[in-house]
């Protein structure tokens, strides 16, 4: 069916908007990603859809489109954990490549994917670079141990062009909790994501297990899939279509602030994560329970 008859369906307002199936959503996000579509189609459909909003049976066929047409991440003999990372630091340090290498230290490949879709902050893949890894330019299996950073527009470059739609209407779209569920490896992996709104991780975790992800999902830290460091997030599993909590959220009062970076500065933060992994710094206990958790459910998949 042409896009025209699926913006008609989902752009008559959020009263008079009407849901699509698993299987429309899928063939109408497959023909974003192809290009089939004018950027004038691409527009009125994240506008419509940024107002009617995505039901989890949607996010399940948009999903599905994108797995059957993204390049695959190979996984090897260890789990791969992957992390989406598309939000980046704006007050805190961003701490998702110490929760990365943390993980690659317990033996598993860890593949972080992102791509900058706000301006003025400071990405994971900067951090990740001052570390002594640079984002990949191509495709390649992620050993044991080791993480690699994979930009959104290797994995897919209408993907990306949709990301990029946000530069222009001002607004976030479909794509931008796409990326936050999709998993790109083929193999045994573990997803470990998160949301920043209340409301979303109700839905986030319906469309995981409509889509039978492994996944640890959480409250990130600004947008990012690493726990705040500051005070423990409550933390759900998603096995086998199963939602558990295996992780409560801290209440009360902080007893003890962790020695954070001040600020956002990309060499400060990679000079405290280096210390955190020589042992000159203590794990801040909210990361160190989220490796606990992620790498409990990783190897539980072989």
């Amino acid at each position: 069916m042409g896009i025209a008859n699926y913006i008609k369906a989902i752009g008559r307002g959020s009263e008079g908007a009407r849901a699509i199936s698993r299987e429309e959503a899928a063939d109408l996000w497959g023909q974003l990603l192809d290009g089939a579509v004018t950027d004038l189609e691409v527009g009125a459909f994240c506008l419509a859809m940024r107002i009617k909003g995505e039901t989890p049976q949607e996010m399940a066929g948009f999903l599905d489109a994108t797995h059957q047409r993204i390049h695959r991440v190979g996984a090897g003999a260890a789990p791969i954990v992957v992390i989406p990372s598309y939000n980046g630091a704006r007050k805190l340090p961003v701490l998702t490549p110490l929760l990365a290498l943390l993980l690659a230290r317990e033996s598993l490949g860890v593949l972080v994917h992102g791509t900058p879709t706000e301006s003025g902050r400071v990405l994971a893949s900067d951090v990740l670079l001052a570390l002594g890894k640079p984002a990949q330019s191509a495709i390649t299996e992620i050993a044991s141990g080791d993480v690699a950073f994979v930009p959104t527009a290797v994995l897919h470059p209408g993907l990306q062009r949709l990301l990029d739609v946000r530069r222009t209407v001002g607004v976030r779209n479909s794509a931008h909790s796409l990326v936050k569920l999709m998993n790109p490896v083929q193999g045994t992996s573990l997803l470990v994501t998160s949301y920043t709104h209340p409301e979303y991780a109700v839905s986030m975790a319906e469309t995981l297990a409509l889509t039978r992800t492994t996944a640890l999902l959480l409250r990130g830290t600004e947008g990012e899939a690493v726990a705040d460091p500051r005070r423990t997030p409550r933390m759900q599993a998603v096995c086998d279509g199963q939602i558990t909590e295996v992780q409560e959220a801290q209440v009360g009062s902080l007893a003890h602030v962790p020695d954070l970076p001040a600020g956002t500065d990309v060499d400060a933060t990679a000079a405290y994560i280096a210390d955190v992994l020589a042992n000159k710094r203590p794990v801040p206990m909210p990361i160190a329970l989220q490796v606990a958790h992620a790498t409990r459910l990783a190897r539980q998949q072989r």
